[in-house]
């Protein structure tokens, strides 16, 4: 939890905030998706996180990869922003957020996907077709196919 967040969470305790957010859609040349299993909560989806006070979205998403799970990466683009009931999470510590969260795509830089231990316990590529098999965050499944459609478009 950034100090901010902390901040806040002591003036307000486990109330439901409304907070930006970003997510780092990273592609390889095969055109499958990084994901991440969230340890939390112990679901799986595309890594992110929460704007610090004064940051761009665009540096937001490289920083969180980078603390997230150890790589660079280089955004390729605004693939869309998205709010509603599915981005509404109750946390085990009784914390709640709803997040507005701008998806971002990428690609990696450099580095290898290695995750944090903390806030994300795991990694994996997968296909599109391989998304149904996952535990996934409530809001995987209405952002994960137009991040695929996004991709599919960006390839030459």
């Amino acid at each position: 939890m950034s100090p901010y967040l902390a901040g806040l969470r002591a003036k307000v305790g486990s109330d439901l905030l409304m907070l930006p957010s970003v997510c780092g859609c990273v592609f390889d040349a095969d055109g499958r998706l990084l994901v991440a299993r969230h340890g939390d909560v112990d679901l799986w989806a595309a890594p992110g996180g929460g704007l610090d006070p004064g940051e761009r979205p665009e540096e937001a998403v490289v920083r969180e990869l980078r603390e997230e799970i150890d790589v660079d990466v280089t955004v390729r683009g605004l693939i869309g922003v998205h709010s509603g009931p599915e981005f509404r999470a109750v946390y085990p510590n009784g914390h709640e957020c709803m997040y507005m969260i701008a998806v971002y795509g990428c690609v990696i830089a450099s580095g290898t996907p290695t995750p944090d231990g903390d806030e994300i316990t795991d990694v994996r590529w997968v296909t599109e077709a391989e998304l149904p098999e996952l535990r996934m965050t409530p809001w995987s499944p209405r952002v994960l196919p137009e991040v695929f459609a996004w991709w599919r478009g960006q390839r030459p």
